[in-house]
């Protein structure tokens, strides 16, 4: 049997007409059984033809009226939770506070709390994560275990302007208010971003004990605060990464287990 990444890669050429495989890749998308990004062997993986899907998935579907309480919208893509029972967000097992967003084929892992936010498609929030108010967590996104994504917080998506790699935030970060992760930037686990942190794939990253300066990628448990990186006779903005977590840091990052309860 055709595998489906091949059947969509044959639709994306136009050696098919069948659309199927777009619904079946948007579904098991939707439940987590597939990620657009998967970590093999420490290395993030890009699975493009997943990309390519959601992209067949616009190409493809028709705008149709979405209800809402104050005004009618008109999209292609339904919200995830249409029509859900109580025993539907049960079986789930997260939290949705009135006013979040999340779009079908992102997916919401069990003690996940949003609350008033937008979620777009493709994403992924792993168990435990606080989406907090105003935040936006962009297209393909991978965010992951046990992360506190703060107060307007702006995570970049991948396919609108078209990105190779979708931002991947890993398991135990801190993303603190107002900060902005975009183009593929990949924040390690356990790390912590001050408010107003601004990283894309070109900001340079500087460290403060080493004075070595990387762009892209943000180590393991380090604090990350925004900085001013002098080149010639021009300031320009950069992300310094002043210590590693400590246990003052711990207790000012925390997660509280008791608001992931269901």
């Amino acid at each position: 049997m055709e595998s489906l990444e091949s059947r969509i890669e044959r639709l994306w050429n136009n050696q098919q007409e069948d659309v199927s495989c777009v619904s079946e890749a948007m579904e098991n998308l939707n439940c987590g059984k597939l990620r657009v990004a998967n970590k093999i062997d420490g290395q993030w993986k890009t699975n493009e033809y997943l990309k390519k899907a959601i992209l067949l998935f616009f190409r493809h579907a028709k705008s149709k009226i979405m209800h809402g309480n104050e005004c009618e919208f008109f999209d292609k893509v339904p919200l995830k939770t249409k029509n859900w029972s109580e025993a539907d967000f049960i079986e789930a097992g997260f939290r949705a506070v009135p006013g979040s967003l999340v779009r079908y084929s992102a997916h919401i892992a069990k003690s996940v709390v949003l609350m008033p936010s937008f979620v777009n498609v493709g994403a992924y929030v792993d168990e435990g994560t606080m989406v907090d108010t105003n935040a936006l967590v962009g297209s393909c996104a991978q965010i992951g275990k046990k992360c506190h994504v703060s107060d307007g917080v702006t995570i970049g998506g991948v396919l609108e302007p078209l990105q190779a790699n979708p931002v991947i935030v890993e398991d135990g970060c801190f993303l603190g208010v107002r900060s902005c992760v975009t183009e593929g930037v990949i924040v390690g686990e356990g790390a912590v971003l001050g408010a107003g942190t601004i990283l894309t794939s070109s900001t340079k990253i500087l460290d403060r004990e080493t004075g070595e300066i990387s762009c892209g990628k943000i180590p393991p448990y380090s604090v990350v605060v925004p900085g001013t990186y002098i080149s010639g006779n021009v300031g320009l903005s950069c992300a310094v990464i002043v210590k590693h977590v400590d246990e003052g840091t711990r207790q000012k990052t925390s997660v509280n287990d008791i608001l992931r309860l269901l």
